[in-house]
């Protein structure tokens, strides 16, 4: 268990905080770990019916810890086994198989995983200040999540393109109009909004929700795209070019992807 993710359980709602406002709540392995952990083991709790995802400080998260895909591109750390990318695949593969309802709560900046978890929850509030960033390709990576396949579906494959290669940001009010959330609200309501849904799921029958959360995705079919996008994810975070990008970040320059070979 880390201090970095507070999980909290009343009203039939799991809610799980990211505690790390200090690093913008940048996720670390330990935290994958946790919200996988309990993402997983909510069906089995008949006091859970309903998650809530929600961040402490003024960042939704910022992703992965960038400290930890330089030091596995350096080859401090070894590349993951089958194709699973390090620490993240705990959290992604639960939201993708999960049978509990999840709602999030969103304020401030959501940067990679922070945006393509979003794709998995079952409703989404956003705060006036959110905006959501899928900057894979800046860093020379590729989509996780299964997002390649929830994205496009979502919001249209040029949208989906230029959020994926250009890293354009997508501000809350956008984000509403194309389907990745139901509701803009401001910050000072964010959490009681986000908690009045949880809490309206959780009134319901349980085994209806489950089951109609359960005919409304294909989880065997995110669950193999999460598998070959991990194989390629853990190709590119080895390469010359994320090298390049993760350099470039450190260093606060463009990088220069011509000689990155």
């Amino acid at each position: 268990m880390t201090d970095h993710v507070l999980i909290e359980k009343s009203g039939g709602v799991l809610t799980l905080t990211f505690n790390r406002p200090e690093k913008k709540n940048a996720i670390t392995p330990d935290m994958y770990a946790a919200f996988g952990d309990a993402i997983d083991g909510a069906p089995a709790d008949p006091d859970v019916r309903c998650i809530l995802i929600q961040a402490n400080g003024d960042m939704f998260t910022a992703g992965n810890d960038l400290a930890d895909f330089a030091a596995a591109n350096s080859d401090t750390v070894a590349a993951p086994a089958g194709g699973e990318r390090r620490g993240g695949s705990a959290l992604i593969q639960a939201l993708a198989r999960a049978r509990t309802p999840i709602v999030a709560a969103v304020n401030g900046r959501a940067v990679g995983v922070g945006t393509t978890m979003l794709l998995h929850c079952d409703m989404v509030f956003l705060a006036e200040d959110a905006l959501l960033t899928t900057p894979f390709v800046n860093l020379a990576l590729v989509p996780e999540a299964a997002s390649s396949i929830l994205l496009p579906a979502r919001i249209g494959h040029a949208r989906a393109f230029s959020m994926f290669v250009l890293g354009e940001p997508v501000p809350a009010i956008k984000a509403e109009a194309w389907g990745i959330a139901n509701a803009v609200v401001p910050l000072s309501d964010l959490r009681a909004r986000a908690r009045a849904a949880a809490e309206a799921i959780a009134s319901k029958p349980p085994a209806s929700v489950a089951i109609t959360k359960q005919l409304m995705r294909e989880s065997e079919r995110l669950g193999a795209r999460i598998q070959e996008e991990g194989v390629h994810f853990t190709a590119q975070l080895k390469s010359p070019e994320a090298r390049e990008a993760f350099a470039a970040f450190r260093e606060k320059r463009p990088a220069n992807f011509s000689k990155a070979t």
